[in-house]
């Protein structure tokens, strides 16, 4: 049984896609341990609270400095023993002790097709603010491994999205939650726990069965 601790910073429509996968059947051989965020008004923690899931706030701003903080996350997360870390809406930058203790074993949900709009201050809304103003035809989004760089790591998966007249950044956002990443990271998770996949260099390849 795949033990996954979900680390969310806002509302948590990704964390609620995974929830429900889980209770649906789509996400297989998984439980989640541990819902984790930044914020302590996030709707997230609500969420997790709903589904009986066990679920704590680790702020920045309750430490003195951010090696405090950095420690008392990993610590947090150590002690639920995950076997995966789901960045799902997280926008606190991972300490580089953490991605070493996990390496391999965090996955992170991105609103674009990876390597457009991705990087460091491509989050959230603003990417599909980008999206509109570079006036592409289509976008989607990415499910990647993560290591030290911003959106960097391995490329576990992609669904493509229409961009369409009249679109503001707040629909298209929708759209691509909606059609995308609901779906792309449940399968991710899915995949991960039932051993399909794996890493070779830089590409995620899927073992023959």
């Amino acid at each position: 049984m795949l033990r996954i601790a979900v680390l969310v910073s806002g509302g948590g429509t990704n964390l609620q896609a995974i929830i429900d996968g889980v209770a649906n059947g789509k996400i297989t051989n998984t439980e989640i341990a541990v819902v984790i965020s930044n914020n302590k008004k996030a709707y997230a923690l609500e969420r997790a609270a709903k589904a009986g899931i066990a679920a704590q706030c680790v702020s920045p701003k309750d430490f003195p400095d951010r090696a405090a903080f950095n420690r008392a996350l990993l610590a947090a997360i150590d002690s639920c023993r995950a076997d995966l870390i789901v960045l799902a809406g997280c926008l606190v930058v991972l300490p580089p002790e953490l991605i070493a203790a996990y390496r391999n074993r965090i996955i992170n949900i991105h609103p674009s097709l990876i390597p457009s709009f991705c990087g460091t201050g491509y989050y959230g809304l603003h990417v599909h603010e980008k999206v509109l103003e570079r006036g592409v035809k289509v976008t989607g989004a990415t499910v990647h491994f993560v290591d030290e760089g911003t959106d960097t790591g391995p490329i576990i998966a992609q669904k493509p999205v229409e961009v369409r007249d009249g679109d503001t950044p707040e629909i298209l956002q929708r759209r691509v939650m909606e059609e995308a990443e609901w779906n792309l990271l449940p399968k991710a998770i899915d995949d991960i726990a039932n051993d399909r996949i794996f890493i070779d260099g830089n590409q995620v390849k899927r073992r023959e069965l």
